[in-house]
């Protein structure tokens, strides 16, 4: 099998490695050569093509950024029209509709869900139209240890806004709000959080900048984040004669104005569930019909 990957970043390098012994040679492409020159001569008969190469291949992989990979599609179509396009961006609706446009064979986005030099690990896995090239991909990762599984473009997309956009953006805040502080001064909370941070900070900006654009859960957890703000302002002390609140307190409903989840399990009548935190503060979700559709707990 010939392999052509599209960007010679961290991640189609990565592509590039770990798929290398299941074909037989591996090409590379990237808008900056020596770029595209340094990748191949880390892989073993990796050479460099030009970006508008003509060259068929058995399968192309598009390692490019978010913004690009549509685009990238459309470019690259002819080069695998004999046999598989995958990409590797990071989204998988917008390239797998444009694939189902332009691809006359095989295609398929995979996403995998760590940083190279984190992997191996788990890899999200969306078949467009799947055969024999794709399915050898898939071997290749699994036999380089990691877990392929297989989801829908639209769940991907949708946890995405959690575990990358909301994700990265908590982390972030943290760090920006913490600053530097001495070590000895971290609890059982802050060091992981600020582990996290340097986790975050040592990956492409330019990346997390793309995810933001392309997922909606920094906007989410901004509103969470206000609404959690108010609900502290509006503490009610339980109990009246000793004058304590805080954390003895009782959270009201926390009216998050973001877009949520439907509360189809609880409908309007039935008592809200109330969420206890380990400091015993609680917080009540409100029924679908109230003001809000999410209840955030601290």
């Amino acid at each position: 099998m010939k392999l052509l990957v599209v960007g010679a970043g961290e991640m189609g390098r990565w592509v590039a490695h770990t798929l290398r012994p299941v074909v037989d040679r591996v090409a590379l492409a990237d808008t900056n050569p020596q770029a595209a020159m340094d990748a191949a001569e880390a892989v073993v008969d990796g050479r460099v093509v030009p970006l508008d190469t003509d060259e068929p291949f058995d399968c192309v992989v598009l390692a490019v950024p978010i913004p690009a990979v549509t685009d990238a599609v459309a470019d690259y179509a002819p080069n695998a029209a004999d046999g598989a396009m995958v990409d590797v961006s990071g989204v998988m609706g917008e390239p797998l509709a444009a694939m189902e446009r332009h691809a006359d064979g095989e295609y398929a986005s995979l996403h995998p869900l760590f940083a190279p030099p984190r992997g191996p690990g788990r890899v999200a896995y969306v078949p467009g139209e799947a055969g024999e090239a794709v399915a050898t991909l898939r071997e290749g990762l699994a036999d380089a240890g990691n877990d392929v599984f297989e989801t829908t473009a639209a769940e991907h997309d949708g946890a995405m806004e959690s575990v990358q956009a909301g994700a990265h953006t908590a982390v972030l805040a943290y760090a920006l709000a913490a600053g530097d502080v001495d070590e000895r001064f971290h609890t059982p909370v802050s060091e992981p959080l600020a582990e996290l941070a340097r986790t975050v900070t040592e990956g492409e900006p330019r990346v997390y900048a793309d995810i933001r654009e392309a997922f909606d859960g920094a906007a989410e957890l901004a509103a969470a984040a206000d609404a959690l703000a108010d609900a502290d302002r509006r503490l009610t002390p339980e109990r009246a004669g000793d004058g304590r609140a805080g954390p003895t307190g009782r959270l009201p409903a926390v009216e998050a104005s973001a877009p949520g989840r439907d509360r189809t399990d609880n409908p309007a009548g039935r008592e809200p569930p109330a969420m206890t935190t380990p400091s015993g503060t609680r917080c009540v979700e409100p029924a679908v019909g109230g003001p809000s559709e999410r209840g955030v707990a601290p």
